[in-house]
């Protein structure tokens, strides 16, 4: 597969034919076909190539995309569910960086702009996210509904995506954001988080790991409050994937995880498997702010359907955002 309009200058013929010749990795690439890298990790917002999930690209028409992604059978933080299924947050981390990659890539934006998530939606079939011997390698079908531009720059972008494995539907979902121009953004956020002495709160204790699914304390979001089913947003810029690298508010992945811990506990388990998430987005939430974050259980349509849980969060008394999740049912 290959890429469509973003691509490094390569070096000429004659250092190829030179370097072809040195090179044991050429006639690997001769017997064996393209050989698998992930896609530059400037182009999905990442600074640790190990947190890149997509492969490659191309663009088969003006709005519909061909991706490639790789899941891997354990990560660092999207640990495995109950120790057979790939995280599904990982299906929305995945989907998250398209998105950005798009913007890049195809739709010209430059590099210092700064992106807003809106909306996210995600639904897997746990049947295709089971853990198999090697990494999951996905197809992606993607294609932007909604493309906004002002003076001919991308201002906006709406995207569905169909994430296959072998040809099984495992995931599908859609994002929409805002790209924002630096100078723009300046105006847009408060002054005190360009200024020198601009500090996320104190980390604060996390709950019990395993009242929200997770084995170590670092991997917590959520602090007690002393109110059931209300917490503290736990803000930890040192945690290498949800700060992988620096910014100047909370990462919409933060709250989406920050969602499922909030679930988790409201449920009462161990861990949820998250079936569906239905996210709104309504305001950067800020480092130096507490965040509170809500759950609330909320009643069945029939009997045997899934657990739903909705879960906002506030800051300064206004909202940041909610997340409805589904979770399948537990034992």
């Amino acid at each position: 597969m290959t890429a469509s309009t973003f691509r490094f200058e390569g070096p000429s013929i004659e250092q190829t034919t030179v370097e072809a010749a040195l090179s044991p990795f050429r006639a690997a690439a001769l017997r064996h076909g393209n050989l698998t890298t992930t896609v530059p990790r400037e182009l999905v917002h990442r600074a640790a190539v190990a947190e890149v999930m997509l492969t490659d690209w191309k663009r088969l028409a003006d709005a519909h995309f061909a991706m490639t992604a790789q899941w891997p059978r354990g990560h660092s933080f999207f640990t495995p569910v109950d120790g057979v299924h790939h995280d599904p947050l990982i299906a929305a981390e995945t989907i998250r960086q398209i998105g950005a990659l798009l913007a890049h890539a195809e739709f010209g934006v430059p590099f210092g702009h700064q992106f807003l998530l809106e909306e996210l939606t995600l639904t897997v079939h746990p049947e295709q996210l089971r853990i198999g011997q090697t990494p999951a390698a996905l197809d992606i079908d993607v294609t932007c509904k909604e493309v906004r531009k002002r003076a001919g720059r991308l201002t906006g972008l709406a995207y569905e995506t169909t994430v296959l494995r072998e040809g099984r539907p495992a995931a599908s979902g859609r994002i929409s954001f805002s790209a924002i121009a630096p100078a723009v953004y300046r105006r847009l956020r408060p002054e005190r988080v360009f200024s020198a002495g601009h500090r996320p709160i104190p980390l604060t204790a996390p709950v019990a790991p395993q009242s929200v699914g997770r084995l170590s304390p670092a991997d917590v979001v959520l602090s007690p409050t002393g109110d059931p089913n209300r917490w503290q947003l736990r803000v930890d810029t040192r945690h290498p994937v949800l700060f992988d690298h620096q910014v100047d508010h909370v990462p919409g992945m933060v709250l989406l995880e920050a969602a499922r811990q909030a679930a988790t506990a409201v449920l009462g388990r161990s861990s949820i498997l998250p079936l569906g998430l239905e996210c709104e987005f309504k305001k950067y939430a800020e480092l130096d702010l507490p965040c509170l974050i809500d759950g609330l259980r909320l009643p069945k349509a029939a009997p045997g359907d899934p657990d739903t849980v909705l879960v906002t969060g506030h800051q300064d008394g206004e909202p940041v955002f909610s997340t409805m999740v589904t979770a399948a049912l537990g034992d």
